[in-house]
C-alpha cells in the first residue's frame, strides 16, 4: 500500500503536465539537427501519455540546434544575441514535433515567446489554457522570450501560468543521484527529494532559477528517463518512477 504520507502520495494522478524536453532529445547522443526516429518517439511518448487522460504542454529547448552560450563565450557574439539564435533554434524544433504529432493524428500547437506568426502562435495564456482544455497538445517555444532566461527557466514559468499539477523534466538517467553513477559506483537515487536539499547540495537538476520558482509555486518536478518507452504515461497513471522534487518531501 502507498505510504499516505510521502510527496509521491500526496502528488496523486496530474491532469496537467508540462513535459520539458531538451534540445538533444531530438537528435541521437552526440548528434546534431532533427533525426526523424527521434523525433517519432518524442511524438509516440505524447501520444500514449495523452491516452491516459492527461494534458500536455512541452517546452522544447533548442541545443541540438544551436548552443547560444557557447556562441558567446567566443567573444564574437554578445549573449543576448546568441540567447536569441537559441530560442530561434527552439522554434524550428517545435515546428518540426508539431508536424510530427499532426501526423499521427494529434491535434497540436506551436505558440512562440517571440512574434513569428507566420510559424506560430504567440503565447497568450489563456489562448494556451483553452487549447488545453480541447485535447490539444501545446509546443511552447523560443524560451521566455527574453535572454539571459534558460529553456528550464522557461518550463517553470510555464507550469506556473498553465496551472500544471507536475513539470516533467526529461532526461538520459532514471532520476537524481548523490553523485555521478557514470563514475561513482557508490552513488544512489534519491527516490523523493525536496527543493530546498536540491539547492542546497547543488545538484545538476536544472538552473537554480527555476527550481527556486518551481519551490516558491509548490510545483513538484518529476526528474525520469524519457528514453524508456512508457515513462510519461506511467507517471500519469502514478507508477513510481525517477526522482519527485517538491517543497515537502
Amino acid at each position: 500500500m502507498t505510504d499516505p504520507t510521502t510527496a509521491r502520495a500526496r502528488l496523486g494522478t496530474p491532469k496537467r503536465v508540462l513535459l520539458k524536453l531538451s534540445g538533444e532529445a531530438f537528435c541521437k547522443p552526440g548528434g546534431f539537427g532533427i533525426d526523424t526516429k527521434e523525433l517519432g518517439i518524442i511524438a509516440d511518448e505524447i501520444c500514449d501519455a495523452l491516452s491516459a487522460g492527461a494534458q500536455i504542454a512541452v517546452v522544447v529547448g533548442g541545443g541540438n540546434i544551436i548552443r547560444g552560450a557557447e556562441l558567446a563565450q567566443s567573444g564574437d557574439i554578445q549573449q543576448a544575441t546568441a540567447d536569441y539564435m537559441g530560442m530561434l533554434g527552439t522554434v524550428m524544433n517545435g515546428a518540426a514535433l508539431k508536424e510530427k504529432l499532426d501526423s499521427i493524428g494529434i491535434d497540436s500547437r506551436v505558440m512562440s515567446a517571440l512574434d513569428i506568426r507566420a510559424v506560430a502562435e504567440p503565447f497568450i495564456r489563456h489562448r494556451a489554457i483553452r487549447h488545453l482544455n480541447k485535447g490539444r497538445v501545446i509546443i511552447l517555444a523560443a524560451g521566455t522570450g527574453n535572454p539571459f532566461f534558460t529553456t528550464d527557466t522557461c518550463a517553470a514559468l510555464r507550469a506556473t501560468e498553465l496551472d500544471c499539477d507536475l513539470l516533467l523534466k526529461a532526461t538520459k538517467v532514471d532520476g537524481v543521484y548523490s553523485a555521478d553513477p557514470k563514475t561513482n559506483p557508490d552513488a544512489t537515487r534519491y527516490s523523493e527529494l525536496s527543493f530546498a536539499e536540491a539547492l542546497n547540495k547543488k545538484l545538476a537538476i536544472m538552473d537554480m532559477t527555476a527550481l527556486a520558482m518551481c519551490q516558491e509555486r509548490h510545483i513538484p518536478v518529476l526528474v525520469f528517463d524519457f528514453k524508456i518507452k512508457g515513462n510519461i504515461r506511467r507517471v500519469i497513471e502514478g507508477e513510481e518512477i525517477g526522482t519527485l522534487l517538491s517543497t515537502d518531501a
